[in-house]
């Protein structure tokens, strides 16, 4: 049967209930239909071509159609596609859990399928942990301000995104959001790690006087994604490490979105020197191939449930935990970065966008900002609209962008070239022109 964007369009809308998305508006935006994928591009039925400036929302790391990743997919596929992991193991997942150590410096590794469901994870296990040592007073998780962990019930509990939340409030747990450090918040003459040490100050005020009741603290490292990109001083992971500590409640690094390179080090963590409690990993785990997500945690908490007592154990379960084919693409993404030396490729591009991101000086946009390969400004002043208006104008020029707000990012695949990143910016360049 021969399949042409506008048909695939028409049953898209019968049958598909899209994410993130008022279906009603798609009846003057039209879905984007998508054939096939190749490097940095993507490819309609009709033969148009997309630049895919967000990695296919942050999930795409070395970009699509790779031969190396689909080559490991291929091969396990050959040997065993899934197996309960209750009571199984199998190869794949056991070298990923080692490998993943190595690289985080924590112990055990406990799979999921998404982002989302790894936050789920960490704050039962921190929360299941304190229960199991016998302080049942600690229930309570403390997050940042405009920070963003995942829509299911828990993780939107601690999720400050009033767009997501405000509709399932009466679902959710109480939390309570502590000041974000993104720098763009600094009073006038303050510099980002002044006004990161002055956040954290304010953090140690209010866990110094409820640390009873706090199982853990999770964020986001240097980066707040879905609020814009918000940037922020690593003194301030330093700082909440130790009052972590001092206090005796857990860490919990949400690195789904800015894990395997995209803050410029392997993990966000590493900037700021320091080792979380618990780590959610996915989005690029896999390259962008398959749905997995892990979190790791230490050798201490895990301790903590193994007990002759099932009720002590951590009984939370997902079908497909622990893949062998999520498995086998993640271990050849991680082969990718040890073999093609990506972390210093990654800083050569970085270096090069910035210097030709001098050409918005002309344009009225603010807070350029950088950290490894992602790059946000936001559009001043803020106009109704502009976010749906910049999108299309972009679409229209072949360049898949999606602005946050007022905020334009670019988190591109890092296969990007320089002649490719030119082009990106010579488009945008002209979508701001016809939307601001």
């Amino acid at each position: 049967m021969s399949i042409s964007n506008t048909s695939l369009l028409q049953r898209s809308l019968a049958s598909v209930w899209h994410p993130c998305t008022q279906m009603k508006q798609h009846e003057m935006l039209p879905l984007v239909p998508i054939k096939r994928g190749e490097g940095v591009w993507l490819e309609d039925f009709d033969g148009k071509r997309y630049l895919d400036g967000v990695s296919s929302w942050w999930v795409n790391l070395f970009g699509h159609n790779h031969p190396y990743i689909k080559q490991a997919i291929t091969a396990q596929l050959e040997q065993l596609e899934h197996v309960i992991l209750a009571g199984f193991t199998h190869e794949p997942v056991v070298r990923l859990s080692e490998q993943l150590s190595i690289l985080t410096g924590l112990g055990h590794s406990f799979y999921a399928s998404d982002g989302a469901s790894a936050t789920e994870i960490a704050l039962k296990m921190s929360f299941h942990y304190w229960r199991n040592r016998g302080q049942l007073g600690k229930t309570r998780f403390l997050s940042l301000q405009n920070g963003y962990h995942g829509e299911t019930l828990g993780s939107l509990s601690v999720t400050d995104v009033a767009l997501f939340k405000d509709t399932y409030a009466p679902l959710l747990r109480e939390s309570v959001t502590l000041p974000s450090p993104d720098w763009r918040l600094a009073e006038a003459g303050e510099s980002a790690e002044q006004y990161a040490l002055r956040c954290a100050r304010f953090a140690e005020e209010y866990i110094a006087r409820h640390h009873d009741e706090l199982a853990a603290v999770i964020v986001e490292p240097l980066v707040q994604c879905a609020t814009g990109m918000a940037m922020y001083h690593p003194a301030y992971l330093q700082q909440l490490r130790g009052i972590c500590d001092r206090y005796q409640v857990h860490l919990v690094a949400d690195e789904i979105a800015v894990g395997f390179g995209r803050t410029g080090s392997m993990f966000a963590t590493e900037q700021a020197s320091i080792r979380p409690d618990f780590i959610c990993l996915s989005k690029g785990i896999t390259g962008g191939y398959l749905p997995l997500s892990v979190v790791q945690t230490t050798d201490e908490i895990y301790a903590a449930f193994y007990d002759d007592n099932v009720t002590r154990g951590f009984l939370h379960s997902h079908s497909y935990t622990g893949n062998a084919l999520a498995c086998s693409a993640a271990l050849a993404t991680l082969e990718i970065f040890a073999q093609q030396d990506v972390l210093n490729s990654n800083r050569s591009k970085t270096e090069y966008l910035n210097y030709k991101l001098a050409v918005l000086a002309d344009l009225p946009v603010a807070h350029l900002r950088n950290l490894g390969m992602i790059w946000a400004f936001d559009v001043a002043p803020s106009q109704p609209g502009f976010q749906q208006r910049f999108y299309q104008a972009a679409l229209q020029r072949g360049l898949l962008l999606r602005p946050v707000g007022n905020t334009v990012y670019f988190m591109p695949p890092y296969v990007i070239s320089e002649a490719e990143m030119d082009w990106m910016l010579e488009q945008t360049l002209h979508a701001l022109k016809e939307t601001i």
